[in-house]
């Protein structure tokens, strides 16, 4: 220390060099400065240490039950009784696998879209699969946000839509707007398509996207469709099935400004 060729990044912690700490060497001075043995990344930190990009967040530990952790400046410490002891990677800063820390993230996230977008973001950047965030979540019985990470990574299965025509008619119910027409028939150039939602009285279409429509060449399926569509003069509006989860009222606020403009009124 004395010669300059170490330095203290932290009043308990001594790094073997002078300059700036990398991530990574970030993140090992939160875990040693929490000052708990078992500490081990997770949540969205787990999920970068694991190779996810284009996400930032504050450094997320946390500590199995019991513990009595210090706190760490910049970093957020979780005491949990969901810790087990095949949770971690072998191998590496200690971290929780990826479908742990994904799950676990969701439900610590600040609001209901950094929720999904951590999901997503997992999935889409092929950390895990929706198939082991299912059965991770099995494991946590009680939590306010478990519904809804449950409906999150039903959705990004992309199996059965899980929220899709019939969960929209039922929101228009109960908004007070007029009941769409779901899966209705156009035939055009390209053959027969089908509509998701199709408000008939108002030339006006709602296309409700699951996780499928973000993948190799369905966007541009999905565009020919619309463009199709908006040539015979109706509005299309899209409506991601995700969205409907995290943002409904905001969509469905944009449907009802499209039935409006097209004539439709309240009743007195």
């Amino acid at each position: 220390m004395r010669a300059g060729r170490w330095c203290k990044p932290t009043p308990s912690t001594v790094a073997l060099f002078t300059g700036a700490l990398t991530q990574r060497q970030r993140w090992w001075v939160a875990l040693l400065e929490s000052g708990c043995s078992a500490a081990a990344l997770d949540g969205a930190t787990a999920l970068q240490a694991a190779g996810l990009i284009n996400f930032e967040a504050a450094t997320t530990i946390s500590c199995p039950h019991g513990a009595k952790p210090r706190c760490v400046d910049g970093a957020v410490i979780h005491i949990t009784e969901w810790r087990h002891s095949g949770d971690l990677v072998n191998v590496g800063i200690p971290r929780v696998r990826p479908e742990t820390a994904a799950t676990r993230g969701a439900l610590w996230a600040r609001t209901d879209r950094q929720a999904a977008l951590i999901l997503i973001m997992a999935v889409q950047q092929r950390l895990t699969t929706a198939k082991r965030l299912q059965w991770e979540l099995g494991r946590i019985h009680r939590h306010p946000r478990r519904q809804l990470v449950h409906e999150l990574i039903a959705d990004l299965t992309d199996g059965v839509q899980a929220l899709g025509e019939l969960d929209f008619a039922r929101m228009c119910r109960h908004r007070g707007l007029p009941a769409p027409s779901r899966q209705v028939v156009r035939r055009g150039s390209r053959g027969r398509s089908y509509l998701d939602v199709y408000f008939d009285d108002y030339a006006l279409v709602v296309e409700i996207d699951g996780i499928g429509h973000l993948g190799g060449l369905q966007p541009v399926d999905d565009a020919l469709r619309q463009n199709a569509v908006s040539l015979c003069a109706d509005t299309v509006l899209r409506i991601p099935v995700l969205g409907l989860r995290v943002a409904a009222d905001a969509f469905l606020d944009q449907v009802e400004e499209g039935l409006v403009a097209r004539g439709w009124r309240r009743a007195a």
